[in-house]
């Protein structure tokens, strides 16, 4: 086949479709406008998020047969459209499982010790051992919104912890047993103490944390968001924070970062609310890195070959 490298992938991947006989053509500089006007005979695509996928770009490739995405999210690519007309849509998701799980956890256990704010102290030489007293995980109750690949990595890595984990999914159901519930929102909103976001990007889970769910919350808990940064509305963070709705938040991802996840739109309002939170101590950040490990990234590259195999 011939596939378009729309995006650096890893090299595994590339190395690996050639071994098998496919043409691998290098896109990485070129604009959508350009990939189309140039390649409209590509059989296959390698993408990450540079570009998006409407259906009025796919339309310039009548023999497309995959678009395989190294990465999990698939909010960009018109993926209902392609598979309707036979267009394979392939995530890795499968790869970065164990490391956004991983992830959590460590951002679980960062705000509960207080770690980041330790940290930040005795390097400017401020010994404060009773300030930075933190809780014991044991005995609380871990609420998580999205049982797919991330939500269920996060939830078996929390098992030998003796807490409580609680599960709203609203699309799957029958996963509770020893260890997790099966819960409705309500009482995930009710109930916890540590909420963790595991969801898809779409119109229904755009702006998903905001005011008015934040005012729902009893416990006061900790937020964290590993999945998209446009689910969660900063300033409705903000307002959370500064009405003690929250005790703190870990974010992986931003809404105003760039559509690439690559840097961030640090412009006018946003601005303001980013600097703010950048300001409190009770705001872990870190740069959309949930997932990117060195094992995810080979994983990953393990997954798509597996599956752009399988179509042949």
């Amino acid at each position: 086949m011939k596939i378009l490298v729309i995006d650096p992938c890893h090299e595994a991947l590339e190395s690996g479709l050639r071994k098998a006989g496919h043409e691998l053509i290098d896109a990485t500089a070129l604009s959508a406008k350009e990939i189309a006007s140039q390649y409209p005979k590509a059989e296959g695509m390698l993408v990450r998020a540079r570009i998006s996928f409407p259906k009025e770009f796919l339309e310039a490739f009548p023999g497309l047969i995959f678009i395989a995405r190294f990465g999990s999210g698939m909010e960009h690519i018109d993926v209902k459209w392609a598979e309707e007309r036979g267009i394979h849509c392939l995530s890795a998701a499968e790869g970065n499982r164990q490391a956004v799980g991983e992830y959590a956890l460590g951002a679980l256990l960062s705000l509960f010790r207080n770690i980041p704010q330790a940290d930040q102290q005795v390097r400017q030489g401020i010994w404060q051992r009773e300030a930075n007293r933190g809780e014991e995980l044991s005995g609380k109750t871990v609420g998580i919104i999205g049982y797919g690949r991330m939500g269920s990595a996060f939830s078996q890595l929390l098992r030998g912890f003796n807490l409580r984990v609680l599960v709203y999914d609203k699309y799957r159901s029958g996963f509770g047993h020893d260890w997790i519930e099966e819960v409705p929102l309500e009482q995930v909103q009710k109930r916890s103490d540590v909420l963790s976001i595991h969801l898809p990007l779409n119109e229904e889970t755009r702006r998903y944390i905001d005011r008015d769910f934040i005012e729902k919350l009893e416990q006061r808990p900790y937020l964290i968001n590993t999945s998209r940064g446009d689910q969660l509305v900063l300033e409705d963070l903000l307002w959370g924070l500064q009405e003690e709705k929250l005790r703190g938040a870990c974010l992986d991802v931003l809404e105003v970062e760039s559509k690439d996840f690559e840097d961030l739109h640090r412009q006018k309002d946003n601005k303001r609310v980013v600097d703010a939170l950048i300001d409190r101590r009770d705001v872990v950040f870190s740069p959309h890195i949930a997932g990117w490990t060195h094992q995810s990234k080979q994983k990953m590259a393990d997954v798509l070959l597996k599956k752009i195999a399988a179509l042949a």
